[in-house]
C-alpha cells in the first residue's frame, strides 16, 4: 500500500544520490518512506536507506522538466548523467567531468556492495536493471570510452524493446568490440548483431545475473 508523499518526504527523496538513490533525513522521515514503500533500509552497517524503484519513479515524476538520458539531451544544471551519445553539446573531457564520472561509478559499485545478498561488485544492481541506459552508459563513460557528440563519432547507447537490453552502437569496429569488452568486464552480458538495413554492427546488452 503506499500513498503519495509528503513534502517533506519529497525534499528527502528529491536530494537522494542521482546514481545509488541514497538517502539522508531525519529517522523518522526515513521510517516513514520505507513503511510507504518508497525507500529501504540496508540490513548491514551502517545501514544507510536508499530509493526503491518506486522512490526513483517520485522524484523522476517530480522533475518533468529535466530531459532524460534515454534522449541524448542534457541534464538539468547539477544533476549528474552519464554521457549516452548524441548529446547536442560536444562531450566533456576535461578533469572536472573526468571526477565526476569517476565519483559516480564508485558509488555505484558502492551501491552494488550493499545491495547483494553477498556483497559483490562484479553484477549490475537493482538500481542499474531499471536504469539500463544510464547505467550501460556510465560504465562505458567511466572505462574511458568517448560517448558521441553531434559528430557520429563515439558510442551512442539506446533502449530497446527487448526487456533489460540496451543496444550499443559504434562505427568504429574496434572501439566497439572495446565496448563489448568494457560492459562484459562490468557484469553485462554482450552480442554483436548486425542491423538488417544498413549492415552496420551493434552490440545489444544486458546485466548478467549471476
Amino acid at each position: 500500500m503506499s500513498r503519495p508523499p509528503t513534502a517533506a518526504q519529497r525534499r528527502v527523496i528529491d536530494a537522494a544520490d542521482p546514481v545509488t538513490g541514497r538517502l539522508k533525513g531525519t529517522q523518522p522521515q526515513l521510517a516513514a518512506l520505507v513503511k510507504w514503500g518508497f525507500a529501504f533500509r540496508h540490513p548491514r552497517p551502517p545501514h544507510d536507506h536508499f530509493l526503491t524503484p518506486a522512490g526513483h519513479r517520485i522524484r523522476e515524476a517530480e522533475q518533468p522538466a529535466t530531459p532524460t538520458p534515454e534522449t541524448g539531451t542534457p541534464a538539468a544544471p547539477g544533476v549528474f548523467a552519464a554521457r549516452v551519445g548524441g548529446e547536442e553539446e560536444p562531450p566533456d573531457t576535461g578533469p572536472a567531468r573526468a571526477r565526476e564520472v569517476r565519483s559516480a561509478w564508485q558509488g555505484l559499485l558502492e551501491l552494488r556492495r550493499m545491495t547483494s545478498a553477498d556483497g559483490v561488485t562484479d553484477r549490475p544492481c537493482g538500481w542499474e536493471r531499471t536504469h539500463l541506459v544510464q547505467a550501460a552508459a556510465l560504465a562505458l563513460e567511466a572505462a574511458g570510452h568517448r560517448p558521441a557528440g553531434p559528430d557520429p563519432a563515439g558510442y551512442r547507447v539506446r533502449g530497446t524493446p527487448q526487456p533489460e537490453a540496451v543496444s550499443v552502437h559504434e562505427p568504429d569496429p574496434e572501439a566497439l568490440r572495446a565496448c563489448a569488452a568494457t560492459l562484459e568486464g562490468a557484469g553485462w552480458q554482450v552480442g554483436e548483431h548486425t542491423e538488417p538495413r544498413t549492415r552496420a554492427r551493434y552490440l545489444l546488452a544486458s546485466p548478467r545475473r549471476a
